[in-house]
């Protein structure tokens, strides 16, 4: 393999204390019901965050087409028991990625490729298009054969499948899919209840910077590997400080129509039905309906353009 890393003190740190989280959240007694309401709005915040990273969502944005795939594709890896990365799985999550946004989903590029920075200047020259087959398949042996802890891997992977570039478009967002896929494989998954990529959106700067090397992953491990350990600390302690309330009972749909409300006081049905493009229209307005019957949610105003705002 051409590309290089270490095993620094401080990874050997991150790993040490990866290792005492995913103990101690194991041994955390929660509820199902609250651990699915947190899992719910994680594995959606991993979708938005990942979209927010590529630019296609500021803090006002309500998800799009990126993000609405981004969850699909989440959701997708974190509901079954994932085997062995392989090419066909890689194919897929860009399929399901760029589905609608592109007619190259799931198929190689064909064409040279480059990335540039705001000023035009081409920053990264990626590997010829002829050559991806043939890169892929040595990626995958490498992955396969790496004997590190499946963190520094899943980092290892990421960073080399950026630099593989082997798609036209999509490359960020798969290869932030592959590292949680390869997480949940070994066991690091943490139930699916840590979003990290919100540390990286709200450390953006720094996260380009360290995949700017063309071969030495060093720094990207140890970023990675603090995101990571960082949200985790993040919801073990919200976890151990978390007492149960009566939203928590709520279906995870309506608890998240909740927590859009609550985010955006004085919210309007058009705002809610944006995050769900998927779901129907008449059954959105009936779990809206059911939060008004329960006195979660007030409704101010009684035309179409009624308002909604969460109770006192």
């Amino acid at each position: 393999m051409k590309y290089r890393w270490q095993i620094t003190p401080q990874i050997t740190q991150f790993l040490i204390k990866l290792e005492a989280q995913k103990i101690s959240l194991e041994n955390i007694n929660q509820l199902p019901h609250i651990e699915l309401a947190i899992r719910t709005r994680s594995i959606l915040r991993s979708a938005v965050y990942s979209a927010k990273i590529e630019g296609f969502l500021d803090e006002e944005s309500s998800p799009k087409k990126e993000s609405q795939n981004l969850l699909l594709a989440y959701n997708k890896i974190h509901s079954n028991s994932p085997k062995d990365l392989s090419l066909s799985k890689i194919k897929g999550l860009h399929k399901m990625v760029m589905s609608g946004l592109s007619a190259n989903a799931g198929v190689f590029r064909s064409e040279p490729w480059a990335i540039f920075d705001g000023n035009g200047n081409a920053v990264y020259l990626a590997p010829m298009h002829f050559e991806i087959p043939k890169l892929m398949g040595e990626y995958l042996e490498d992955i396969h054969d790496t004997k590190d802890h499946p963190a520094v891997i899943a980092a290892v992977a990421q960073f080399i499948f950026e630099k593989i570039h082997p798609f036209a478009d999509g490359n960020g967002r798969v290869g932030r899919l592959i590292s949680a896929y390869i997480l949940i494989r070994y066991g690091y998954g943490f139930r699916g209840l840590i979003p990290f990529e919100k540390y990286i959106e709200s450390h953006r700067a720094l996260y380009y910077e360290v995949l700017e090397s063309s071969h030495e992953i060093t720094e990207f491990i140890q970023f990675f590997l603090e995101a990571l350990t960082s949200e985790v600390d993040e919801i073990i302690s919200s976890l151990n400080n978390r007492e149960e309330k009566r939203e928590d009972l709520l279906l995870p749909r309506r608890k998240e129509i909740l927590n859009i409300i609550s985010d955006h006081p004085l919210c309007t049905f058009d705002q809610i039905r944006r995050r769900f493009m998927l779901v129907n229209e008449k059954t959105l307005k009936y779990d809206t309906s059911q939060l008004l019957k329960k006195g979660y949610i007030d409704k101010v105003g009684a035309t179409r353009g009624a308002l909604y705002k969460k109770s006192v």
